[in-house]
């Protein structure tokens, strides 16, 4: 049975490797929130949070947002690609309850997941 769970290893960390997500990726958008993708040489993805203060201005709103991508990803995490993600919100994503973020998130799972396996 596969692990749901979000070790160290399932996370980027440095801002190497951020920033090898920001050249060139694959996206995946909503009003909301912009994903960004790029294969990695792993056998599992990887996921980058970038929740600005100018998105939202209280921490407990990023904490939210941020809680709620690492859960979405957390479930899905096997259905994914071997990619390196960055999740970027983008202002008025406050105002989305968790439901919607998640029912969003998972959408765009799936078209990051067409999008990467159609261009390899």
């Amino acid at each position: 049975m596969a692990r749901h769970t979000f070790p160290r290893e399932l996370r980027l960390l440095t801002p190497a490797q951020f920033k090898n997500v920001f050249d060139n990726p694959v996206r995946a958008a909503s009003p909301h929130l912009t994903l960004l993708a790029k294969p990695n040489e792993l056998d599992h993805p990887r996921l980058g949070l970038a929740v600005p203060k100018k998105a939202l201005k209280r921490a407990v709103w990023r904490n939210r947002v941020k809680r709620v991508a690492r859960e979405a990803f957390r479930l899905k995490q096997h259905q994914l690609p071997s990619v390196d993600i960055v999740v970027i919100a983008k202002k008025g994503i406050g105002d989305v309850p968790n439901d919607e973020l998640f029912e969003l998130m998972d959408r765009l799972w799936r078209t990051l997941s067409r999008r990467c396996n159609g261009s390899a």
